[in-house]
């Protein structure tokens, strides 16, 4: 009850607060490694993935993507970026000592749930609906962008949505090499037997996390083009993509 406590009281402290050290210092650092890396995930993957949707075709690629990046841990992927001559552990403007080869190894993490979202969403439009634009005379380019991808978007949305959570929390490896970041205040306090500190660094992470979950989960409710009840099941049948996508065509 004394560790709960202190952290408390950690928390409650202003100083700890201000500073080039402080925790909103570190709180900044890791929004900026973690918005950099997801946007970086999603210039890379989404497009691929879309693409591959409208053509129907693959589906092995976009599940073996998925599976591959799942397998390797991330710290493992970051040891070995940092270990190497490049990207190496050298600073990276304000992304701090091994900075890029953390936006590297987070990049790599973010793909898996975007590759296989943006595929899966695009598959999901129904037959009859791109029939009927083909119908009136649509051309790939326009039933892609006028119908496939609206009604895609709910299902990329809660790809973009786990990737997020996930390169956040996952973003405080970024300290074990040195780097940015809250984890910075978590490994600090306890390699100095501060629990309050490291608990404290903890809290802070997991509220962000909340924070970001809950805004990721109104934007995908927003982007659904076709607002369903609370009966709907949709949100649930996106939320684990690795089985989703077994279930979605990968032939063409």
């Amino acid at each position: 009850m004394d560790l709960f406590s202190e952290t408390w009281q950690y928390l409650l402290d202003g100083d700890n607060w201000t500073g080039a050290e402080g925790l909103v210092a570190r709180l900044l650092e890791q929004l900026l490694l973690a918005a950099t890396a997801l946007v970086a995930a999603m210039l890379l993957g989404l497009p691929l993935a879309l693409w591959l949707g409208h053509l129907g075709k693959g589906g092995f690629l976009a599940v073996n993507i998925s599976n591959v990046g799942r397998a390797v841990p991330t710290f493992a992927l970051l040891a070995i970026l940092v270990a190497a001559d490049w990207p190496g552990s050298a600073d990276f403007g304000p992304y701090g000592r091994a900075g890029l080869a953390t936006l590297i190894a987070l990049v790599l993490f973010a793909l898996p749930p975007l590759i296989t979202n943006g595929y899966v969403g695009m598959r999901e439009v129904p037959a009859d609906v791109q029939e009927a634009a083909d119908g009136m005379g649509m051309s790939p380019v326009q039933r892609f962008r006028r119908v496939e991808l609206p009604l895609a978007l709910p299902v990329v949305a809660s790809g973009v949505r786990l990737a997020l959570v996930q390169v956040w929390a996952t973003a405080t490896i970024a300290a074990l090499v040195a780097g940015p970041g809250l984890g910075r205040i978590i490994t600090e306090g306890f390699a100095r037997n501060d629990y309050a500190q490291g608990m404290a660094g903890a809290v802070v992470v997991a509220v962000v996390a909340l924070v970001l979950e809950l805004a990721a989960a109104a934007a995908q409710r927003a982007a659904d083009p076709m607002p369903s009840g609370p009966s709907t099941s949709r949100d649930d049948a996106v939320s684990v993509p690795s089985t989703t996508v077994t279930e979605a065509p990968t032939g063409s």
